[in-house]
């Protein structure tokens, strides 16, 4: 008989799930979202609740230095599920996968972005929230 040893553990791949707006807004525990767009487009209306953090942000401090990310984003568990939007969904897939390499579990990428969100009558706020 051959024992089962755990020096070798098996690591899941993180994958990155694409959701529709409409999916992402009727998930019962949604869960934290982060617009990938620049400030100014985030004033300009965002989906409630859902935190600003820029693409480049995000890619410089997960590549050069972590003191390029504001404070809640380093306190963040690599446990914590994340959903990451933008305007159209071109930037928010790159940050997707740069969460996903620096170790993030669970990564979802929100389909169409901002524009398919408004198309599809989910609320927007404009309040502007400070990182």
């Amino acid at each position: 008989m051959s024992k089962l040893t755990h020096s070798r553990q098996a690591h899941a791949e993180p994958t990155v799930i694409d959701l529709s707006p409409i999916e992402f807004a009727q998930l019962p525990n949604p869960p934290l979202l982060i617009d990938v767009r620049s400030s100014l487009e985030y004033f300009t209306g965002h989906a409630p609740d859902a935190r600003n953090l820029s693409l480049p942000r995000i890619l410089m401090g997960l590549s050069l230095t972590q003191w390029f990310l504001p404070r809640w984003f380093r306190e963040l568990s690599k446990e914590q599920p994340i959903a990451v939007i933008c305007l159209t969904a071109h930037r928010s897939p790159i940050a997707a996968k740069k969460l996903a390499d620096a170790g993030f579990t669970t990564i979802y990428n929100i389909t169409g972005g901002m524009i398919e969100w408004r198309k599809s009558g989910l609320k927007t706020e404009f309040k502007t929230k400070t990182n």
